[in-house]
């Protein structure tokens, strides 16, 4: 039986900071120890702080409820009660950078869904199926900046995790991608809560979000990247242009992807094969949060969709569909997964689980 960890949630009171409060209730390996938010709910019971504006599907963990707010700009009070760090605060994005270094300064592992340090050379971006090999940097990272125990891994934004395995089970496979075309169907929770106004969405689509085509063609890069010298490099060798829409659907992000490859593209069949016996790293190591199949193919002409798949293996499974020649590219198809479980606290549950695995908490 692996012993419990105390974990700490910072930003707990907003929507990613609840989603980690649900999904590690009861986890086998974390214990919420510890939370925080503004200096407004600070002091208060976890309960009272979010009293009238819970927002998740199940009640609110019993073990989690009587546990004091802290201030999460109160470094100090996390140290001792706990040895792992969820940030999920919600600064603007300078105060977030600095926030998160002086928890890891303060010797705790922090793990953020923030996009402060995403491009920072030396802290990894984790899809935990694709690239753990970049968690090597943290010696490099801990080294630079004179930190003993203490770090800094992010997640990604959230949209492209809809596709970016399906794309690199392909190119684990031999067949390299060179050139993207996304188009993204965005959920409404990934505006947070209370998220875009009814009179603008309902019946709607809202052909922009914010930074978020910056993000889907760059991030790519470097996840797809290596380690060297203690930075990461981006892969510059492929090209990615996205389409990125708020759509009425309240939880599951859609991409529709035109692909093309470096060389010869693969038979369509060899394809859905691939997909299909696709394992990584977080399946080897049986991971609490890993989902059995991370890539799961529909055959039927109308999937995947969100309200049918996007629940599929604890919600942390990427659906694939639609799959079928391209006439500008080579191949196209949908991905679709769940974006506050696989692509916010979800995915990051599982790079913590990752972490403690390769003995880096």
């Amino acid at each position: 039986m692996v012993q419990r960890i105390n974990v700490a949630v910072i930003g707990a009171t907003g929507m990613v900071g609840q989603n980690y409060i649900r999904l590690l209730a009861n986890h086998p390996w974390f214990e919420v120890a510890y939370v925080a938010a503004s200096p407004q709910s600070a002091g208060k019971p976890y309960a009272e702080a979010v009293a009238g504006r819970w927002h998740m599907p199940s009640d609110l963990p019993e073990p989690v409820r009587k546990l004091v707010v802290g201030d999460a700009n109160d470094v100090e009070a996390a140290r001792g009660k706990c040895a792992l760090v969820f940030s999920a605060v919600s600064l603007e994005k300078q105060a977030t950078a600095a926030l998160e270094c002086a928890y890891a300064a303060a010797g705790l592992p922090v793990v953020s869904n923030n996009s402060a340090h995403r491009f920072t050379p030396d802290v990894p971006m984790i899809i935990p199926e694709i690239n753990p090999g970049h968690l090597d940097v943290i010696a490099a990272q801990r080294k630079a900046r004179g930190w003993t125990t203490g770090c800094i891994v992010v997640k990604s934004n959230c949209s492209i995790q809809s596709y970016m395995t399906p794309v690199w089970a392909l190119w684990q496979a031999g067949y390299k991608p060179r050139t993207l075309v996304v188009a993204t169907l965005q959920a409404l929770s990934g505006a947070g809560h209370p998220g875009v106004p009814s009179l603008d969405i309902e019946g709607n689509v809202v052909p922009l979000i914010k930074n978020e085509e910056e993000k889907t063609e760059n991030e790519p890069l470097k996840i797809f990247g290596r380690v060297e010298n203690g930075v990461i490099v981006k892969d510059g060798s492929i090209a990615i242009s996205a389409h990125c829409n708020r759509v009425p659907v309240v939880d599951g992000h859609t991409a529709c992807v035109s692909l093309k490859f470096a060389d010869r593209a693969p038979a369509l069949a060899e394809i859905i094969a691939i997909w299909r016996a696709f394992k990584a790293a977080p399946q080897e190591l049986a991971l609490p949060m890993a989902p059995e199949r991370p890539i799961i193919y529909r055959d039927e002409p109308d999937r995947p969709q969100p309200r049918k798949d996007r629940d599929a293996d604890k919600a942390m499974a990427v659906t694939v569909g639609r799959l079928r020649k391209c006439n500008v590219f080579d191949i196209r198809f949908a991905g679709l997964h769940h974006n506050t479980v696989r692509g916010a606290a979800g995915g990051a549950i599982l790079t913590a689980e990752l972490m403690r695995a390769r003995k880096l908490i």
